[in-house]
């Protein structure tokens, strides 16, 4: 991990092949990633349109995506995109080594090719505006650029993705909207929602899907997604036909308070999507292109595409770890001589857990600023925050304040300074639920004066990340994502451990995900049932373990209450010392929807395995031998013999192991295993 960002990157080759200025009479570009495995073909002339191709096994190259329209349509009728010209063209070719502040390597390979068509303005319009491609060996992506002399509002984008192949299936998660004024609204998300698999055509037509989205056709995996989204709404799709196409909320014109003060709700919207400066970088769409499923669990492509950290800040305050959270087990402690809940004994009892563990953190969520006030300065008389504050600095513990995102920001700048000054490390903002470039905007602000104070952020009630902790690594995680705060409430019948092994190769791809694992309390399929004070997760305890390789996720929660891993010190020594950023990371195997087997090695070249599967049991075979040279210890977690029917049945073994040896691990239905190998 590197506190210091050194430029773009440590070592970079950036060859420019050719620059025309003069207007050119080409109407077809190709152009192709210095592997040669991916190649787009861009036509311009009446409109632009784009198709992709892949090669295959043997070389062979194949259509993935059929021509695709772009275009943009601006306040006034004039429409980027249309009767295009283009009045120069350039080209580099960049194979560089990105150091990452906080990430899951500690090296990133980042080779492309890259094409800039400059374009006239078209009539009615000042400037001239571009469109920037790059063809990586895992992906294609482009950005429209503009340098317009004057701010701009854009009417709508036109943004097209249509499959190559017959059998086009798609998994990817349909919106489901809030209940806004009585009836649900698709544009206002907690963006905490579960996957279908379907054809396309099948797929329902007043639907918004969120992105991430998978495309399989082809024999390719096709992730679409979108990078270095910053002053500009969120991009959903919807399936059209044989293809799918963007959507954009429109700006907000009125917005009501709800929730305590803590919310708001878009009443009526504008007729335009986003107002822009004259120059402006709109974001990267995304098409990251996979052979084998398990290539999606270790994409780097959207950090890739973000825009870099400021190379003149120290970051090395940014400090990834742990975190003992309170409101998933409702701080129901126990076997303790003071009444739990929302007061100072209780989060002592919380700050002294964590310090004896070795956890860097604990959260004071929702509760800790007087309810209904939605004002930050307004602290429940139950806490004495600056006696907390001392007492956790004693121990080497932060603290982390959660804040609904109205009452951020009615004084961000003030609120950030002062809890800063306080001693706070950071705050988990929340109840965003939307990504209108209003929202997209607050999020940015979050990150930026949050980094000006020395400040952590975790988004919470969040679109998918973008790079955004590329270009703020304080911008520490995100959530987006279904995660254990569902089985509070959700049906008997519902199935997270399916979605445990779906997530990682789609919503995993953008970035890091605040899934808060950890739970203590576990069941099987046919004994789980929701519970909010005394939750429990479905599937086997070292589910819960592995789940700490599996997902990404620098600032990790512990969910469950201190008093329950008390009671279970083997598991709770392993959470509680595992790494949350790594120096690197593989895919071992993996099928969407049904396993997974990563490893991750840690910066002291210790290596960790973890492996989950659905709810068929399995034996998982796992080879040392592309990992480790020599001996190792090996401290292995795995489901024990009766975790079929007790789900919290575990074993804990140590054994010497060497590179030559290999393992059948068994995992029970909604299991789990892992392994650790140190020297």
């Amino acid at each position: 991990m590197s506190g210091k960002v050194f430029g773009a990157a440590a070592a970079a080759l950036v060859i420019v092949t050719a620059v025309y200025a003069a207007p050119r009479k080409d109407t077809q570009f190709t152009l192709t990633d210095p592997q040669g495995k991916n190649t787009v073909c861009i036509s311009v002339g009446k409109e632009i349109t784009y198709s992709v191709k892949h090669s295959v096994a043997g070389g062979q190259q194949m259509p993935v995506i059929n021509p695709s329209r772009i275009g943009l349509e601006l306040e006034g009728g004039v429409v980027l995109g249309k009767d295009a010209h283009v009045a120069g063209k350039s080209t580099k070719t960049v194979d560089a080594v990105l150091k990452p502040v906080i990430y899951k390597k500690q090296r990133i390979a980042d080779q492309y090719s890259e094409l800039t068509l400059r374009l006239k303005a078209p009539a009615g319009c000042k400037g001239s505006y571009s469109m920037v491609w790059r063809a990586y060996p895992d992906g294609i992506a482009y950005r429209i650029t503009t340098d317009f002399p004057q701010d701009f509002r854009v009417k709508s984008e036109t943004t097209e993705f249509v499959p190559a192949g017959a059998d086009i299936q798609m998994v990817a998660a349909p919106i489901k909207g809030r209940t806004i004024e009585g009836q649900e609204n698709q544009w206002h998300s907690n963006f905490q929602n579960t996957y279908k698999h379907l054809s396309l055509n099948q797929w329902p037509a007043d639907r918004q899907i969120m992105l991430p989205a998978l495309v399989q056709t082809q024999g390719c995996n096709l992730c679409i997604t979108e990078a270095d989204l910053l002053n500009y709404p969120g991009m959903r799709l919807m399936a059209q036909g044989n293809k799918l196409v963007g959507t954009f909320a429109a700006y907000p014109k009125d917005v009501a308070v709800t929730t305590r003060g803590l919310k708001g709700e878009v009443r009526s919207r504008e007729d335009y999507i986003a107002q822009l400066p004259g120059k402006t970088e709109l974001p990267w769409r995304v098409i990251l292109i996979a052979d084998e499923e398990k290539d999606l669990l270790c994409s780097d492509l959207v950090y890739k595409l973000a825009k870099p950290a400021d190379t003149a800040t120290d970051w090395s305050w940014v400090k990834p770890g742990k975190v003992a959270w309170d409101w998933w087990n409702d701080w129901n402690i126990y076997g303790v001589d003071f009444k739990a809940g929302i007061n100072t004994e209780t989060y002592k009892y919380y700050i002294d857990f964590a310090s004896s563990q070795g956890i860097e953190y604990v959260i004071l969520d929702e509760g800790w600023a007087v309810p209904g006030e939605a004002d930050l300065f307004k602290i429940v008389p139950e806490i004495d925050l600056e006696d907390l504050i001392q007492y956790a600095n004693k121990r080497n513990v932060g603290l982390i304040l959660w804040a609904g995102y109205r009452a951020f920001d009615k004084d961000m700048e003030r609120v950030c300074a002062h809890y800063s000054r306080m001693g706070i490390k950071g705050f988990k903002v929340d109840f965003m639920d939307r990504d209108d470039q209003q929202m997209v905007d607050f999020n940015r602000r979050c990150a930026e004066v949050g980094a000006k104070y020395k400040l952590l952020i975790d988004l919470h009630g969040m679109y998918k990340p973008t790079g955004q902790q590329r270009t703020w690594p304080n911008a520490i995680n995100f959530e987006g994502v279904y995660g254990l705060e569902e089985v509070k409430w959700e049906e008997p019948d519902f199935d997270m451990v399916t979605y445990d092994v779906t997530y990682p190769f789609i919503r995993q791809v953008a970035g890091p995900a605040d899934y808060t694992q950890g739970a203590m309390r576990n069941a099987t399929k046919e004994n789980y049932y929701s519970s909010n004070t005394e939750p429990m997760s479905q599937g086997t305890r070292c589910r819960q373990l592995a789940e700490y390789i599996i997902f990404d996720a620098p600032l990790s929660m512990l969910c469950d209450n201190p008093s329950n891993y008390l009671r279970e010190p083997e598991c709770t020594r392993f959470i509680a010392t595992v790494p949350t950023v790594w120096a690197e990371t593989r895919a071992l195997s993996g099928k969407i929807g049904e396993y997974i087997i990563m490893a991750r090695k840690a910066f002291d070249g210790t290596w960790y395995v973890g492996g989950l599967t659905n709810w068929d049991a399995r034996d998982m075979d796992i080879d040392l031998s592309s990992l480790v040279n020599g001996q190792y210890t090996a401290e292995l977690f795995c489901d024990g013999m009766n975790a079929d029917r007790a789900a919290r049945d575990f074993k804990h073994i140590t054994k010497q192991v060497n590179a030559s040896d290999r393992f059948t691990v068994h995992l029970a239905p909604g299991g789990g295993f892992v392994m650790k190998l140190s020297k």
